[in-house]
């Protein structure tokens, strides 16, 4: 399990991988980007390696890493979970009452 809450990218090859770890994320920028020169794909490379060897927050690495998802288009949307969608169905009724 990782660190952080999942994200899914989709990559040029059709496959989807779900990143919620430094080294998830280090894996998912091995895959097929659009775009590898752009600078907030090299951005986000950078910081994963520094995350890895102790010399960046690993947060900000991943927050690097899902900014370079979102540019490069291939982070996917966020499903609900079902667990989220039992528990909205049962409180919808109390905040009405609220």
């Amino acid at each position: 399990m990782g660190k952080f809450l999942p994200i899914t990218v989709k990559l040029l090859d059709g496959t989807s991988t779900i990143v919620s770890s430094i080294c998830d994320a280090e894996a998912a920028l091995q895959g097929q980007w659009p775009n590898k020169t752009a600078a907030v794909f090299k951005h986000a490379a950078r910081l994963i390696a520094a995350a890895k060897d102790g010399t960046c927050n690993p947060a900000i690495a991943f927050a690097a890493f899902k900014a370079a998802a979102i540019d490069q288009r291939v982070l996917q949307p966020i499903k609900q979970r079902a667990a989220l969608k039992i528990l909205d169905e049962v409180t919808k009724d109390f905040t009405k009452l609220i």
